[in-house]
């Protein structure tokens, strides 16, 4: 890992939609140690170190750092993976650097979460005199006061609270500097991305007013308040946020079942809903939200280009119920009934005479039921 870019951990397939998490002042990327691996199912998550802490070598900030600058050093670690546009969540000062990316950088960002965080962090003067008193004494204090601060009474998370003690105390203070200047209360309302607030009842560093100003101003976001938790809630409260961000992060769902309806129509999407039971309910999304919403949204190949390939892999495997479905989405998609022909008799080459006959019989009742519609 080169020194000038942040430590991080890449969780999930390559190819998933990217999704960067955020963490806490004095925490490393093991505040997200519950609730990353879920995510990673369906998404590409990389989860990163603030400079000083955890893996991330403390000189990538000095004295005065802002905000900007830890969001600079988000951004190059996001191009040095390849990573252009990405969702982004952040917990605390990892929600202020999100925050920053969505008013500075709307381009880079598709949506964002910030998690029991604020636009203001109550003003400048705490956070000089934390700092401060960390450049004379060192982080013993913020030690002993861990658990208040970041959770209820009664819990703990022994790795967090490590990493506060391990943090490299002049790069915590930067940290509180960067705090210190951060102020976008009067811009709020230019972030325009899907926006989520997660504020934890029982925070005390940013209690619930904190999201509850951002979500005022920003149009459309969403705020949800969990009961019980502290600071930390992915750590004290990690299936509630986690629930909360899959809800947010769905948006291929949504897109999913447009582009569904789009390219079969509406009456057999609608066919579809409506024999849908509980028993198939998560295959009907899974089928929206990856293969519609993440496969045929893809702009690499035209609708047209997929719908061949399709015609082709249906043919392949003898699956005639989905051809016919298909046929009429290759219609949909712009083929004309001779250019469907050519792909069938592609088929007959390499799928099989036998195979593209049936192919040939199925679509051809498609076709002859489309030409009576049209007359």
């Amino acid at each position: 890992m080169t020194e000038k870019l942040l430590n991080h951990r890449a969780e999930g397939p390559a190819s998933a939609p990217p999704l960067l998490l955020g963490p806490s002042l004095g925490t490393s990327y093991a505040l997200w140690d519950t609730v990353a691996p879920e995510l990673s199912i369906t998404h590409r998550v990389v989860r990163w170190d603030l400079p000083g802490h955890g893996g991330s070598a403390p000189g990538l900030i000095g004295p005065g750092a802002t905000v900007a600058d830890l969001a600079g050093l988000v951004l190059a670690l996001a191009d040095s993976l390849g990573i252009d546009r990405f969702a982004y969540a952040g917990v605390s000062l990892g929600g202020a650097v999100g925050l920053h990316l969505a008013l500075h950088h709307p381009d880079r960002v598709t949506s964002l979460a910030a998690i029991c965080s604020s636009a203001h962090f109550n003003g400048a003067k705490p956070w000089e005199e934390r700092a401060e008193r960390v450049r004379r004494e060192g982080l013993d204090f913020l030690v002993e006061s861990a658990d208040a601060r970041w959770f209820t009474p009664g819990f703990t998370v022994p790795r967090l609270v490590r990493d506060q003690a391990e943090a490299d105390p002049e790069v915590y203070a930067a940290c509180c500097d960067a705090l210190a200047a951060f102020d976008l209360r009067d811009r709020l309302a230019e972030i325009s991305v899907p926006t989520l607030l997660i504020a934890g009842r029982e925070d005390k560093a940013t209690p619930p007013p904190h999201l509850r100003e951002i979500a005022d101003a920003v149009a459309g976001s969403t705020l949800v308040e969990l009961p019980g938790a502290g600071h930390l809630a992915p750590a004290q409260c990690p299936e509630a946020v986690l629930t909360a961000l899959r809800a947010h992060l769905d948006g291929g769902a949504r897109r999913g079942m447009e582009v569904r309806r789009e390219v079969l129509g509406d009456p057999h999407v609608d066919r579809a809903q409506a024999r849908q039971t509980p028993f198939t309910a998560h295959f009907q999304d899974f089928i929206s939200r990856y293969a519609w919403g993440e496969i045929w949204t893809d702009p690499t190949l035209s609708r047209r280009e997929r719908s061949m390939i399709t015609l082709t892999a249906l043919v392949a495997h003898g699956h005639y119920d989905e051809l016919a479905m298909h046929v009429r989405a290759a219609r949909h998609n712009g083929l004309t009934p001779e250019e469907i022909g050519a792909v069938l008799l592609q088929t007959a080459v390499y799928c099989g005479v036998p195979a593209a006959n049936s192919a040939f019989a199925a679509a051809q009742r498609v076709l002859a039921e489309e030409d009576g519609q049209g007359g």
